[in-house]
């Protein structure tokens, strides 16, 4: 007797990216459903389930169909590793979003492509962020170190591992007063606006909803995710090309030219660096520079010599939310904390 491997229905992840007016900007994953819990306990189902987010089974070279508020669809098609991006010139996106700047769509398979009989319900949901035209500032910051306790300085990355593998979202503990700092940022000065957070990490594309579980769970602002391809996470190797964190941002200044930003990072590896050549590119438009220090003296004596004598924008090293709190007040960027 021959017996077939069960074969698992489809799912299309659409991360949470972010577009403009008249630009349209869709990006996600399609890739076997492998019935991941995010909320399971235990030392075996954590380790089961942290296998099931690396090891994938994507839904390479299909046609996907991207559907809009105003009725417009948008063909796309995935790559070898599943993903799929929509880079689209349009009009008037802003009357759809909501007054948070978020446009709401949905990804459907076409089924000439795949077996619909793998398909539970052919509507997945998506949204891109469009920030509104009273937004004061961006925020860009970074994840590991800086909103979440990761241990990314800790001795051959074994707390990284031990974290990702054996805590669920919401066991991971974020950095004291994080998430009320950020929403202060979101809120702006007046206290009602809608600033957009934007959060860039090294971390790969297979730890989005996890991450996207952990900002939730921890009240943490709305915001596009970006991370990077697992391939390009594990080549350890230097290369030419600046990091794909850097890129981003970048690309995010480079989408919202009047639109200036606060950088939030870490003192533990790359963020000091990246931080000021993007300052020394944009000096005009980053209002400031916040790094969280990090237990660990070498790196921190590193970070302090490359800003002890720097002007080129305000930056703060901070050991606590409390200075961050009372500087970000202190330049205007928000409303009394204390209210």
């Amino acid at each position: 007797m021959i017996f077939k491997k069960k074969q698992d229905p489809l799912q299309i992840i659409a991360f949470q990216t972010y577009g403009t007016n008249s630009h349209f900007y869709a990006k996600g994953r399609a890739l076997e459903d492998e019935n991941i819990d995010l909320s399971n306990k235990g030392f075996w189902k954590l380790l089961i389930n942290t296998w099931k987010r690396f090891e994938t089974d994507e839904v390479g070279d299909s046609p996907i169909d991207i559907h809009l508020p105003n009725g417009k669809v948008i063909k796309a098609r995935t790559d070898s590793e599943g993903y799929y991006l929509a880079d689209e010139k349009l009009e008037d996106l802003e009357e759809y979003a909501n007054e948070e700047g978020w446009l709401p769509y949905e990804v459907t398979y076409d089924t000439s492509g795949v077996d619909p009989t793998r398909i539970r319900e052919n509507r997945f949901p998506g949204e891109i962020l469009i920030p509104p035209a009273t937004a004061e500032f961006g925020v860009i910051s970074d994840i590991d170190d800086t909103i979440l306790h990761t241990g990314v300085v800790s001795s051959l990355k074994w707390q990284v591992i031990f974290n990702t593998v054996f805590k669920r979202p919401e066991k991971r503990t974020p950095l004291d007063g994080a998430a009320q700092f950020y929403h202060l940022l979101h809120r702006g000065k007046t206290g009602e606006g809608s600033n957009p957070i934007f959060y860039v990490s090294h971390s790969p594309w297979n730890l989005y909803r996890y991450l996207e579980l952990f900002l939730k769970e921890h009240n943490f602002p709305k915001g596009p995710i970006l991370l990077r391809s697992f391939k390009s996470f594990l080549n350890r190797k230097k290369v030419v090309e600046k990091p794909q964190k850097q890129k981003e941002i970048l690309n995010i200044l480079e989408t919202y030219p009047n639109l200036n930003f606060i950088l939030i990072g870490d003192s533990g590896e790359h963020d000091a660096d990246i931080y000021i050549e993007i300052a020394e590119a944009y000096p005009e438009r980053i209002l400031a520079i916040y790094l969280r220090s990090v237990k660990h003296r070498k790196r921190m004596m590193r970070v302090k010599g490359l800003f002890k004598s720097y002007e080129t924008v305000p930056v703060l090293l901070a050991e606590d939310s409390k200075q961050l709190f009372s500087h970000a007040f202190e330049k205007g960027f928000i409303a009394d904390p204390g209210h």
